[in-house]
């Protein structure tokens, strides 16, 4: 299993190799090799700023030569004009690195200023939001580092580390006492220790999830009335089990979630379909 530094590294590898190839045919017919300058990276759009310590990785590794000095630190609110971080050295080190760490910037800033109005919806409830697998494919770590920058919390990163038993599971395995028993048995005799969720649709499966004996019930797609019903069945039975809520729900629908009284929400809008945050990185003269 690789580590988040590892899957980061791996990501830049990438990145590299499709974007700069062999080498920057402008940059290097055009910029002297023996070019020295500095560059800015300049907000241009208020929101929370997420991505400097990953920038920090992609000039590293395209150039150890390159001196980074950061103004402002991940997770902070920033404004238009403000400067985060300048780059000093080799002109085509920075020109070559310019738009992957534009990219990764942009994408996970925009990640978490929608995760922190989102947030920001819930407060004076316990909810927090959550992140699902709804991510770029390779981006999955930077972008639920990201919602974690904004404030909110992340679910599962993949398949491995949390059992989630969704409808299907439990259609195909005969029922939620079946399913959750063999991830029971599963986990003994694979020296795993994973928390184990299952999605609920009715009052009948909350039961049945209670009886499994479950860390945490999800209630998909129901409605804030139906919520805070399920809320206070489950509360009832056992007030240490955590409750998420999951399903459609939007930023106008969200605070009616958290005002039912669950633990956790679920919004795949925080990383499938956000805006990024403009900003430029501009030589400084």
């Amino acid at each position: 299993m690789k580590t988040p530094d590892e899957l980061i590294d791996d990501l830049l590898t990438l990145a590299f190799a499709e974007d700069v190839g062999d080498g920057d045919a402008t940059t290097l017919s055009t910029i002297p090799a023996d070019a020295i300058g500095r560059q800015q990276l300049i907000i241009k759009e208020e929101g929370i700023l997420a991505g400097v310590d990953v920038a920090r990785k992609v000039f590293q590794k395209f150039d150890p030569s390159l001196k980074m000095t950061v103004l402002i630190e991940d997770g902070a609110h920033v404004c238009p004009g403000d400067v985060a971080f300048v780059v000093e050295g080799p002109v085509r080190s920075l020109l070559q690195t310019e738009r992957i760490m534009l990219n990764i910037m942009q994408r996970m800033s925009g990640i978490a200023t929608t995760t922190a109005k989102y947030q920001e919806r819930l407060k004076g409830t316990q909810a927090k939001v959550l992140d699902t697998r709804k991510t770029t494919p390779g981006m999955r770590i930077l972008e639920k580092m990201a919602v974690k920058i904004g404030g909110g919390a992340n679910h599962r990163i993949g398949l491995f580390d949390m059992i989630l038993i969704k409808d299907n599971h439990n259609d195909f395995a005969g029922g939620i006492a079946n399913s959750v028993s063999r991830a029971k048995q599963w986990c003994k005799d694979n020296g795993k220790d994973l928390r184990i969720e299952v999605e609920v649709r009715d009052s009948n499966e909350i039961a049945q999830a209670l009886e499994a004996g479950v860390d945490r019930i999800m209630l998909d797609n129901y409605s804030p009335e139906a919520t805070r019903e399920a809320v206070e069945m489950i509360r009832k039975a056992d007030p240490n089990v955590e409750i998420e809520s999951s399903g459609g729900i939007t930023l106008d629908t969200l605070r009616a979630y958290g005002e039912a009284g669950v633990d956790f929400i679920s919004v795949g809008a925080l990383t499938h379909s956000v805006k990024g945050l403009d900003m430029s990185f501009k030589a400084v003269k």
